[in-house]
């Protein structure tokens, strides 16, 4: 019997990581045009001026996964997928605040 190794590679994100924009598009495997659009739809707010400076926090990586399966899965615009995960951040940061006060 043979014996089968896999390998896998990741990267450990933390609150202080930013990443570019072209990180973020290898991040999420989305074309610049993706981030772009939400971008200017507002479910992204990147640090910098102009897209050669922008950075972006690990939380930008979540809200594009998300939205990316919300848009393929459920086939939301991008308005829709804005106000999802807003919905959700606030879902999410009640249930934080209940878990504290228990």
């Amino acid at each position: 019997m043979t014996e089968q190794t896999m390998y896998l590679q990741g990267v450990i994100l933390n609150e202080d990581t930013r990443c570019t924009l072209a990180d973020l598009c290898r991040l999420c495997g989305v074309p610049a045009e993706v981030i772009h659009e939400m971008v200017e739809e507002g479910l992204l707010t990147p640090e910098g001026l102009s897209p050669g400076d922008w950075r972006f926090t690990c939380v930008a990586i979540k809200r594009v996964q998300t939205a990316v399966r919300l848009q393929h899965d459920l086939r939301v615009n991008l308005p829709g997928c804005a106000l999802a995960l807003d919905l959700l951040e606030e879902l999410e940061e009640l249930r934080r605040l209940l878990r504290v006060r228990r």
